[in-house]
């Protein structure tokens, strides 16, 4: 599982800028096509919005990799 951390003053992360920040994608791009592909599940629901805001405690799974936001 991967962790990110969120910075003291930020109080999300875009769904698409954590897979990014992650290394499960390498680009903007990649991130869109699989988050509208329906690939990606926040909280074990499919999300097709690329700017969901993610908060403290969300888990995100792509391609069996996880991430878990903290803040």
């Amino acid at each position: 599982m991967e962790i990110i951390k969120l910075r003291q003053q930020d109080e999300f992360i875009k769904l698409g800028q954590a897979l990014k920040a992650a290394g499960f994608v390498e680009s903007g791009v990649e991130a869109k096509e699989v988050i509208q592909d329906g690939l990606v599940t926040v909280n074990k629901e499919v999300d097709v919005r690329r700017g969901r805001k993610l908060y403290d405690g969300d888990v995100v799974v792509f391609n069996s990799m996880e991430i878990k936001i903290e803040k």
